[in-house]
């Protein structure tokens, strides 16, 4: 048999086993050795051989991190400086939650297909109050800590967006040359059914705003704008008086208020297509007037205690409002208003509709909502609407757009 030739490795036994060498070139390039090891010489071989294939390939890592270690490299040097705060603490939520506990000892190089589809497949079956050890973490268990599982599995939707960040980390993990294949990638988890959200009639908006308006609401040109402009509920919030023209009637939407890690951010919006002057309805217009009037009051009760942070919507000493606030304020006016409770970020497809009835060409509805895409906008357009909800609409123009009424 012949000799190998130098830089072939070599396969030798080792304690109780064997061991193999090959030599690799790491991505500092450098030129140095790595070995495999197992309990018999077919084993060794077999991990030789791919090893082998490796640094045929390109360079190879000659120490291979944790997942866990390299999940916190990637999210302190990639996700934290390329991503919002919010989506950046998303993507830690899931780490931290859900990949790390099952996976975060795996080396990196060492991570299988079959290692994340058992991983898939328990995410979707295990009792997340169980394994976070949620209810055991309260003054007062009730569920699962005194032996009352309450099933509390992770919705498809949960699933899937752990799924994206491991396979996201590998991704760049792929990019550093640290594994040469994306073993995430190549497990199939679909795409959840998007839920569709309830939606208020052109009545029921009506309704809701008049009551806001008859009931002195503080927040009821924050309202006005959900429901009129399709305003986001951050981008409401982080609405400042130096972006409003109430002369010209417009505003520039290029700010939001987010909660992050327990404080308040107001930060640029999401995409540029979100930077636009939005023209303002005459509704809106009144509604605003009346509320900086009201502010007016308000700052002459508070005082020296007014904090002045410059936004349209403040707490009643001029601090940010805290958008959980708001929503459960929101919750509150509609179930007043005698409508559907309906979460906040539902008013955008509320506003969408009334753009539909009223027949507005679809550029002209993606210029007001702000969409990215015209896919977007075409979605709710291809809802059908019918001449009575038509007619409404025409009815709440006349109705709302009524000044003596402010």
């Amino acid at each position: 048999m012949s000799r190998r030739a130098n830089g072939e490795g070599s396969i030798y036994p080792y304690r109780n086993g064997f061991a193999a060498h090959v030599w690799i070139t790491t991505p500092a390039g450098r030129r140095q050795r790595k070995s495999v090891y197992g309990k018999t010489r077919a084993e060794v071989h077999q991990k030789w051989l791919q090893l082998h294939e490796r640094a045929r390939r390109g360079p190879v890592v000659p120490v291979s991190p944790s997942l866990r270690a390299f999940l916190e490299r990637w999210l302190a040097e990639t996700v934290r400086p390329g991503l919002s705060p919010a989506t950046a603490s998303n993507y830690e939520m899931f780490a931290r939650l859900y990949i790390v506990p099952d996976l975060g000892d795996r080396k990196l190089e060492k991570l299988t297909v079959r290692d994340v589809q058992a991983w898939v497949n328990a995410l979707r079956v295990r009792c997340q109050c169980c394994f976070q050890g949620k209810d055991a973490a309260l003054p007062e268990p009730q569920c699962c800590a005194v032996g009352k599982c309450c099933q509390e599995v992770a919705s498809d939707w949960t699933v899937h967006q752990a799924w994206r960040v491991l396979r996201g980390a590998l991704t760049q993990a792929m990019r550093e040359e640290l594994v040469y294949r994306n073993v995430a990638a190549l497990v199939r988890v679909p795409v959840p059914r998007a839920k569709k959200s309830a939606v208020w009639t052109v009545d029921e908006a009506r309704q809701f705003l008049e009551s806001a308006r008859a009931d002195g609401d503080p927040m009821y040109a924050a309202y006005v704008l959900l429901l009129v402009l399709g305003l986001r509920r951050g981008e409401m919030l982080g609405l400042a008086w130096e972006d409003v023209d109430l002369e010209h009637g417009e505003a520039l939407i290029a700010w939001q208020v987010q909660r992050v890690d327990g404080q308040l951010l107001r930060r640029r919006t999401k995409t540029p297509s979100s930077d636009a002057p939005l023209p303002l309805p005459d509704i809106a217009v009144r509604a605003l007037e009346r509320h900086r009037l009201e502010e007016s009051r308000r700052r002459l009760a508070a005082g020296e205690m007014w904090a002045d942070c410059g936004l349209v919507f403040t707490t009643r000493l001029g601090d940010p409002i805290d958008p959980r606030n708001f929503h459960r304020a929101f919750k509150t006016r509609a179930e007043k208003a005698g409508v559907p409770v309906i979460p906040v970020h539902a008013t955008r497809r509320t506003c969408a509709s009334l753009l539909v009835s009223l027949e507005v060409h679809p550029r002209v509805a993606m210029a007001v909502l702000r969409h990215s895409r015209i896919a977007l906008t075409m979605e709710v357009y291809s809802q059908v609407s019918s001449r009575a909800t038509r007619d409404a609409l025409h009815q709440l123009g006349g109705r709302l757009g009524d000044g003596s009424a402010v």
